[in-house]
């Protein structure tokens, strides 16, 4: 059998891309950069808004170039304006689901069972406490939560205490 007559499976692995812009001034992606997807998380999302129906159309685009096919998003449905139960992206639907996962979590599911965690960072985040925060959760050793990451990667308060990224 020839090579172009074996189907195209996408690897089980993360692309080797360390970030990418998803539409240049709206939102951003960090993947993790190692393939053995052992840390708690896959990545991390910086969404500019909490109009789901508008930001997630291009993070599933991009997702679906690097891992293929997207059929489930799972996220917390108070963390956004409102959520459909589905969304047509480039021609196929994906599910959504409404997932106890935390405001902080959005779960992507490849195929029948193939999940990839990423952070979240809340649109009005600094751009300088997103950016750790998603180097943090990127990192191929982090054993931190992603609820965890956005309270160690807040702006200090004058009172010497981190602000509450949920407020």
């Amino acid at each position: 059998m020839a090579d172009s007559d074996t189907p195209h499976t996408p690897p089980l692995l993360l692309p080797d891309a360390i970030h990418r812009a998803v539409k240049p001034g709206t939102a951003l992606l960090r993947l993790e950069t190692t393939r053995s997807r052992q840390g708690v998380l896959d990545g991390a999302w910086w969404p500019r808004t909490r109009n789901i129906e508008s930001e997630l159309p291009a993070l599933i685009s991009v997702l679906t170039e690097h891992l293929g096919p997207i059929t489930r998003v799972g996220v917390d449905a108070s963390a956004w304006d409102r959520l459909p139960t589905r969304l047509v992206i480039d021609d196929r639907v994906v599910h959504l689901d409404s997932d106890p996962v935390g405001d902080d979590t959005v779960l992507i599911t490849r195929g029948d069972n193939d999940h990839f965690a990423l952070l979240v960072v809340p649109p009005d985040t600094s751009a300088d406490s997103a950016r750790e925060a998603m180097a943090r959760a990127v990192r191929a050793d982090n054993v931190t939560q992603a609820a965890q990451i956005l309270v160690a990667t807040a702006p200090e308060r004058a009172d010497g205490g981190a602000t509450d990224p949920a407020a």
